[in-house]
């Protein structure tokens, strides 16, 4: 049972730090001495800035080169430099008598032999080394070349195991692209910032490229030019770094160069040409048009420190792919005047046919009382009434900064965050068409209208800590803070049940997410236990608080619109002596036909309006929270070199949560040296997912659209309750359990010949009681007086649905040749063949009275989720791309290929054949050129899917919201860019 838990009192870090430094003073070793180099490329001579240089076995201790390739350390005479570079063949050594150093490095483009950090606690560990599979990309290398601007879309055009669906609509999922991993969940990859834990947003995507509600970290609020590079490990790891690495890590390196200024303006835009959609869509004008000006600069702080601070402002334009659908817009009580007020008092809708009738023209009264004529006589069209998808519109401010200060020889302090801000307006809403009487008002929207959500996004994170030694241990002890505050709002809606009253544009409510980590770790390198012992222990205290905050009222409540008090006792009637009618313009009589007795005093609901704010409803008092977690955790990793060719390693971890409780999970992994350019590998690790405090305790109420048999979307108030609630106590919905996984990997490295190099990996991922979403119940389905309990809406669950398998295989590899006269060629290849199963649905004795067993299966876990789940996003992706560099010119051409997707309908027609849908796989293709004017100034233009492809379109029945699949590259069509880089 869930514990209730005390709002922990945290300790300033700088105290902390402080009190470490008093308590634990630090050792100088009699031997170190300050050495000094410089890098340089060993062709052209030209010095290299941002090289690492490292102590081998000593991951806290190191340098970087400065513009002039220039480094400064201390080191022992014993000590092995290890000095790496994307792009460069990494050299190792030996310190020696020497205090100054020559270092000439060999050109080797591509990114697989770069020292890596994560997945291993080993310095000195390359990709090809490493017994787990381990991706790195030169963030501040490829960002010239692709048309992408944000991390997270540049990542899921080069990382083939990696993913970003983009959404185009449906409420808040366009507000955070969620990220993913070997086709798991977004909140089964751990995202790390220089090794130190990342904070999600506040925000719970509830309808996910997989099926499963989940918290995501957000990407945008890094901006692209403080990162030096990206690791991406693809391999289960939460015994290294704690709950989320089910399927994986990625850990962003921040840059940490001085005295260099680089900096870019990106501007481009999308042709929208409308698609392959006929009539119901339409070409128009270019639009997304998107602007983004990053830049990056680098302070000394005296000879022992470093500041490097970046900044990005983006600006982009919505996408709009509007719907044309023909959905009926006005019914004919509108048309015809028919609509009466709560009253009894007529409403004049059509007050051109009221000016045709009192002119006698005939014709033109005919025309009117017609859809089409109303439409004409308005200048409007169906492109008026058309339900948007498409990109958000985004503004976004965010700043990073990386400093580092060398104390001593043995401590170095270090500190790294940023602050950001975002406003977003999204397409998620149907257009609300006068003829749906009970979610619109004439005065304040004659013609219908189109509801839009706004968010205001900030996002605060501040890392602390201290490097030191004690004894021959290396000792980390830092404190990392993250918050993320959403507020969202609504704007051109309207809560129809305050009638003309209502404001139009709502702050619906605020979601904040907290979370403060801190972390002690220790390590040692041993070069006298067989080959080599690394080992590494250490402890993390991590506290979490997740918040709901009400909205304005408005957005929330119900209004009296349509209730009438009567002021005396009678008949229910209008002024004309006639009864009352509801919304619909039918009278309200008893079972005889005639009007209603009431009392003095007697309210009447004559209007069923709806309430809330229309098409997301405002948090209220009842869905505020305000929920804590407390983790501490311990571990363990060790790496042992048996032999040169043989490396053996394993993670032990310890984590007790104040709200499930105590687990004990692991790791093993190893890699064998067939040969020196043949090595296998292969890992087996457990892993726990605790449900996260969102989906613990998220509620609200949004309006869904269900088809009806006509196969026009009808809307539906759907509240979602969380399984402490009554709502799932009487229903018999159990409390969330954590989530077990057991992760399996084999794979292998090839280095055929210098410049190709190929890594093929296989895994499987089996997690047991992941979490998903059930359908809608109902009152009526549920019986048992559930209608006292939800009222007249329809509830849903988060729940643990089934346990679940993902398996695959991945390969990369990289050719490149270096041609005469400062010329090469680089291929790339990488591709991903996965596979998701739904091993067994979970299913529970529910308290329902109106459903068969088979019902209540397929509520539980409906086959749409189930699909999703499996097919609803491509089970291969392959990406290839070829570069060709000639002195200051160079071009980049890359496909990518999205597999087929079959998304599967839980509607059905009268021989019970499913509105499944197979759509077939997809490829498109990017191109850019770029050309160095000077030293200081570079330009490229490009485009990405330049083709113009489009995905394929809706079947008739499953066309809604969207119109086209949403799950392979998205409807925005071809997008063009021009970049102009300067570096000084």
């Amino acid at each position: 049972m869930k514990r209730k838990l005390l709002k922990p009192d945290i300790i300033p870090a700088s105290v902390i730090l402080l009190i470490w430094v008093l308590l634990f003073p630090v050792d100088t070793l009699a031997q170190s001495r300050k050495i000094t180099g410089k890098v340089y490329t060993n062709i052209t001579s030209e010095a290299l800035q941002g090289v690492n240089v490292l102590i081998k076995g000593n991951s806290k201790k190191g340098s970087i080169t400065d513009n002039q390739g220039m480094f400064s350390l201390e080191a022992s005479p014993n000590d092995i430099l290890v000095i790496s570079f994307i792009g460069f063949r990494a050299k190792e050594i030996k310190v020696g008598d020497r205090t100054t150093f020559d270092v000439p490095l060999e050109e080797n483009v591509n990114e697989l032999t770069e020292l890596v950090v994560t997945g291993t606690r080993n310095v000195g560990r390359t990709i090809i080394d490493s017994p787990v599979p381990v991706d790195v990309i030169s963030i501040k290398d490829i960002m010239g070349t692709l048309p992408q601007m944000d991390l997270a879309q540049m990542l899921a055009f080069v990382a083939p195991s990696f993913n970003s669906v983009r959404s185009q609509g449906g409420d808040l999922n366009s507000h955070v692209d969620p990220v993913q991993l070997r086709n798991m969940a977004p909140n089964q990859i751990l995202v790390l910032v220089n090794g130190k834990r990342r904070h999600t947003s506040a925000l719970l995507i509830t309808e996910t490229a997989v099926g499963s509600p989940s918290t995501t970290v957000d990407l945008m609020t890094i901006p692209v030019s403080a990162i030096d590079r990206v690791e991406i490990l693809r391999d289960g790891a939460a015994a290294q770094y704690g709950s989320d690495a089910v399927a994986g890590v990625v850990n962003i390196i921040l840059k940490k160069g001085t005295n260099k200024l680089t900096a870019s303006l990106t501007g481009g835009g999308y042709a929208n040409t409308g698609g392959q959609a006929g009539a119901l869509t339409k070409s128009g004008k270019p639009d997304g048009f998107n602007y983004q000006f990053d830049a990056n600069y680098g302070f000394k702080l005296g000879e022992r420190g470093y500041i490097n601070i970046s900044g990005q402002i983006t600006q982009r334009r919505p996408t709009l792919r509007p719907f044309l659908n023909d959905f009926g817009f006005y019914d004919n009580t509108y048309l015809n005047n028919l609509r009466t007020d709560k009253n009894g008092n007529p409403v004049i809708t059509n007050p051109e046919l009221i000016n045709a009738q009192a002119a006698g023209n005939t014709a033109q009264i005919a025309a009117l009382k017609t859809e089409a004529g109303i439409m004409t006589a308005r200048g409007l069209t169906k492109a008026d009434f058309a339900v948007y998808a498409g990109m958000p519109a985004i503004t976004l401010g965010t700043t990073f900064y990386n400093a580092g200060y060398e104390i001593n020889p043995t401590t170095t302090f270090y500190s790294f965050g940023g602050a950001s801000y975002k406003y977003l307006e999204g397409f998620s809403c149907y257009y609300r068409r006068p003829a749906q009487t009970d979610r619109t008002n004439y005065l304040l929207y004659p013609n219908g209208y189109r509801p839009q959500m706004t968010s205001n996004t900030s996002d605060i994170s501040n890392t602390i800590g201290l490097r030191s030694k004690i004894g021959e241990f290396n000792v980390d002890f830092s404190n990392t803070f993250g918050s993320n505050t959403m507020r969202i709002g609504m704007v051109n809606t309207l809560n129809a049940s305050l009638g003309s009253n209502s404001p139009v544009n709502m702050n619906i409510g605020t979601h904040q997410f907290t979370q403060n980590s801190t972390n002690l770790d220790f390590s040692r390198y041993f070069n006298t236990v067989m080959n080599g012992l690394n080992i590494a222990f250490g402890a993390e205290m991590r506290v979490e608080n997740y918040k709901i905050m009400k909205g304005q009222e408005e957005s929330y409540t119900y209004g009296d619109a349509g209730i009438v008090t009567a002021a005396k006792a009678g008949l229910l009637v209008g002024p004309d002596g006639k009864p009352l009618e509801n919304e619909n313009a039918v009278p309200i009589v008893d079972a005889n036909g005639n009007a209603l007795s009431v009392y003095a005093g007697e309210q009447v609901t004559v209007k069923n309006l709806s309430a809330n704010c229309q098409c997301f409803s405002g948090f209220g008092p009842k869905n505020e929270r305000n929920e804590f977690r407390t983790t501490m955790a311990a571990y363990l990793d060790a790496e042992l070199e048996l032999t040169r060719k043989f490396l053996l390693a394993g993670a032990f971890r310890l984590e007790n949560y104040s709200d499930f409780g105590g687990v004990t999970i692991g790791k093993l992994a190893a890699r064998y040296s067939i040969s020196k350019t043949l090595s296998i590998r292969a890992s087996i690790a457990t892993g726990f997912r605790a449900p996260s405090l969102q989906e613990l305790n998220y509620t609200h109420t949004a309006t869904a659209f269900v088809p009806d048999a006509n196969g026009i979307p009808q809307p539906l108030d759907v509240t979602t309750y969380p399984t402490n609630s009554t709502a799932a106590r009487v229903l018999g919905i159990k409390g969330l359990k954590q989530e077990q996984s057991r992760t399996y990997g084999f794979g292998l490295t090839y280095q055929p010949a210098h410049g190709f190099e190929v890594t093929v990996d296989a895994y499987q991922i089996d997690v047991d009681n992941r979490i998903f979403q059930t359908s809608y119940f109902n009152a009526s389905e549920v019986g048992n007086n559930y209608q006292e309990v939800i009222g007249g809406g329809e509830a849903q669950f988060f729940v643990n649905g089934a346990n679940v398998r993902s398996k695959g295989i991945e390969l990369v590899g990289n050719y490149t040749l270096v041609l005469p006269k400062a010329k090469s060629l680089t291929f790339t290849l990488a591709a991903i063949f996965s596979k998701n199963s739904v091993l067994n649905r979970k299913t529970l004795n529910l308290n329902v009275a109106n459903l068969t067993e088979d019902q209540v299966v397929e509520k539980y876990l409906s086959r749409s989720v189930i699909g999703q789940f499996e097919t609803g996003t491509p089970r291969t992706k392959l990406i290839g791309s070829a570069t060709y560099r000639f002195n200051k010119f160079n071009a980049m051409l890359r496909g990518t290929y999205f597999g087929s997707v079959t998304e599967r309908s839980t509607s059905s027609d009268k021989d019970g054949n499913y509105y499944d849908q197979t759509f077939s796989g997809q490829a498109i293709f990017d191109l850019s050129f770029g050309y160095d004017v000077n030293r200081n100034m570079k330009v490229s233009i490009g485009g990405s899917n330049i083709f113009d492809k489009y995905p394929q379109i809706l079947r008739a029945e499953n066309q809604g919201f969207y119109l086209y699949s949403n799950n392979q590259q998205g409807s925005n069509g071809s997008y063009y860019y021009g970049r102009v880089m300067f570096n000084f």
